[in-house]
């Protein structure tokens, strides 16, 4: 999991995203990078949930601007 927190936190600084917000987002869960910190374990379905956020991270809005 701490490559998956390491992306995480690479993604939030360069989009400049709050930990609440981002879990939010990715999880519907504002808590999750600090569980996550604390040794959380994540389902692969949630992880493939917030890894496919970050990838898809601004598609929509370059999609309606297109």
């Amino acid at each position: 999991m701490d490559d998956l927190l390491s992306e995480i936190e690479a993604f939030r600084d360069a989009h400049g995203i709050a930990e609440t917000t981002f879990g939010r987002k990715a999880a519907n869960d504002t808590r999750l990078i600090g569980q996550l910190r604390d040794g959380r374990e994540l389902r692969r379905a949630t992880v493939e949930k917030v890894r496919r956020y970050m990838l898809t991270y601004g598609a929509e809005s370059t999609a309606v601007a297109a």
